[in-house]
């Protein structure tokens, strides 16, 4: 992704406009970025060149839908930020190609930007700059939004068709992982003659003889009547593999060891297992960010379609796994306990819980649910023994904490350390709580460096490409500066993802602001002591071996420190 150069800039020409390029690629495995920027590039220099104008700073999306506001692509976020710098190093902004640029409204949204900032926009389609007063230019920039938009849409009605037929006519596999209990075989060349001659293969689905029986016994078992969760611990008792253990480099953020009642239920939801390729199960909606401010555009939301609507293949595509009565049987059981009229007992009155979602379990490290016992509020974590076995805990099948035996201590331990002899070491811990700083700051610089060589570079095989050398040569340094450029704008994303360093004076400021509220909680009425905890950014973790309560404040959302607190029955003491 190209931006404007932080440092050095191409020449400028005595007497002529300075202009801002952007442009914009949606799909980088379609279309290749690079050779996409320059064709735009050059339509927006033959613009601007014949008139005296360089283009001195370069905005380029890669990888960003048109349907996207200029506010949420990243580029283009920067060069209107830019617009409200009275030092910025450019006159005017060219587009090479308005169609990749404004979707729908957006021009009508963006212009005034320009407008606003005494900043004219060109295009080629209309020879020059947009005159915003212009009703025949603001015509022709209404109508390329809509060609946008209608292109858009069209492209996705003629791939959604295509898909469908091809799964219903030829059954193609579409791509995208194999189902628990398939694995994927090679299928022959691509049957467009293009593709295959990049070397593209189809694939299909083949039985996986490590995992295609742990499927069977799924169905077998429920259609048997046994439950869910019946089934879940019995296939973990017996360390057959989940599927998230079975493929650990696609499921990095799951445990891996256990079965869980969604993975069950996920394969005896599965069709394809019939041996039929089925497509359209699910769909993506556009949904409004802010329905108060349609300007922000949509955001994309996978729902489920009903079953009406999947695209099932007419013939057999791959080894069934399960007979297609038994699937039908297995959905009627499911529909059918999910509809089952559940008898519940009338409430006689809400139980407040007033550590409700702060509580977690040391040994699991899963919030702890809140449990009305003998008249008093508990915090309980329930852990079946079989999954407590695959993953090697040392997990009583239930551990629970009354809430009466924290809240003493917690309120007493709080009280002390916000009193005001002891609230000036307080803050200074607090301060010191939040890790190393300085160091980020030297990443930081590191990596803007980094990135500002790597535009440097950029610039000058650019110009290498203009004089005629090889564009073999060129590409090969292009590519070798864009993998350098990406590896520090990660690190700097990564650095932009830690909490803010919070002074000293904020801290203090915020501490004398809870103090009062701090200094009563023993007699606060109990919702109002749930609001202070929250407030306090409070998080509880029980040790059963030890009977200890952990506690960590993070004030608004900041990491501000780890402080302990023990059971007031056991051992009550100030930190």
């Amino acid at each position: 992704m190209l931006k404007r150069p932080d440092g050095e800039f191409l020449p400028f020409r005595s007497g002529g406009l300075r202009f801002a390029f952007y442009g914009r690629v949606s799909t980088e495995d379609q279309q290749d970025p690079e050779a996409s920027r320059q064709w735009q590039l050059k339509r927006a220099s033959s613009l601007v060149e014949p008139a005296g104008g360089v283009i001195v700073a370069h905005y380029f999306d890669i990888g960003q839908s048109r349907s996207i506001p200029w506010q949420r692509r990243p580029c283009a976020n920067d060069l209107l930020a830019e617009l409200r710098n009275p030092n910025r190093v450019f006159d005017a902004v060219v587009i090479g190609e308005p169609q990749r640029a404004f979707y729908g409204n957006q021009y009508g949204l963006t212009i005034e930007l320009f407008k606003h900032f005494g900043v004219s926009l060109w295009v080629p389609e209309v020879g020059g700059a947009i005159d915003p007063v212009n009703e025949a230019h603001e015509l022709i920039m209404s109508v390329f939004g809509g060609l946008s938009k209608g292109e858009r849409n069209r492209i996705k009605i003629r791939v959604r068709t295509a898909m469908a037929s091809i799964a219903q006519m030829e059954g193609r596999f579409l791509g995208g992982r194999p189902p628990y209990g398939y694995r994927l075989v090679d299928a022959g060349p691509h049957p467009n003659p293009a593709k295959a001659a990049e070397g593209r293969r189809l694939h299909k689905l083949a039985r996986d003889a490590a995992t295609a029986g742990n499927v069977s016994r799924i169905f077998e078992e429920f259609l048997n009547g046994q439950g869910i969760y019946a089934i879940a611990e019995g296939l973990t008792r017996d360390n057959l593999p989940s599927p998230s253990a079975y493929d650990r480099k696609r499921n990095r953020h799951r445990s891996g060891i256990g079965w869980s009642k969604s993975a069950v239920r996920a394969i005896l939801l599965n069709p394809r297992y019939t041996g039929r390729q089925v497509w359209n199960k699910q769909r993506k909606d556009e949904i409004l960010i802010d329905i108060d401010d349609v300007a922000l555009g949509h955001t994309t939301k996978m729902s489920w379609n009903d079953s009406a609507e999947w695209i099932w293949s007419d013939t057999l595509t791959h080894e069934p796994l399960i007979r297609t009565e038994d699937f039908e049987r297995a959905q009627a059981l499911l529909a059918a306990k999910g509809k089952r009229a559940v008898v519940r007992r009338p409430r006689t009155g809400g139980h407040t819980y007033i550590l409700r979602s702060l509580c977690h379990c040391d040994l699991c490290g899963r919030r702890m649910q809140g449990n009305w016992t003998n008249d008093a509020p508990y915090y309980r974590c329930r852990y079946p023994q079989e999954y407590a076995l695959a993953n090697k805990l040392d997990h009583p099948k239930s551990v629970q904490v009354r809430e009466d035996d924290i809240l003493e201590a917690l309120d007493d331990w709080l009280a002390s350390v916000f009193s005001p002899p002891r609230l000036e070491n307080t803050i200074t811990l607090l301060e010191r709580s939040q890790g190393a700083g300085p160091g980020e700051d030297t990443t930081k610089i590191a990596a803007r460096q980094i990135l500002a060589d790597c535009e440097r570079k950029l610039r000058l095989h650019q110009a290498a490409l203009e004089a005629g050398t090889d564009p073999k040569i060129v590409k090969q340094w292009t590519d070798e500066v864009l993998t350098r450029q990406a590896s520090a704008n990660a690190q700097l994303a990564a650095i932009g993802e830690r909490p803010r360093r919070l002074t000293k004076k904020e801290i203090s400021s915020m501490i004398h602001n809870l103090g009062d509220q701090v200094g009563g909680l023993r007699f606060a009425a109990p919702k109002r002591k749930a609001e202070i905890y929250r407030d306090l950014g409070l998080k509880l973790t029980y040790k059963p071996q030890e009977r200890i309560v952990r506690a960590e404040m993070l004030l608004n959302a900041d990491r501000m420190g780890k402080l302990s607190c023990p059971r007031g029955d056991l051992n009550p003491h100030a930190p």
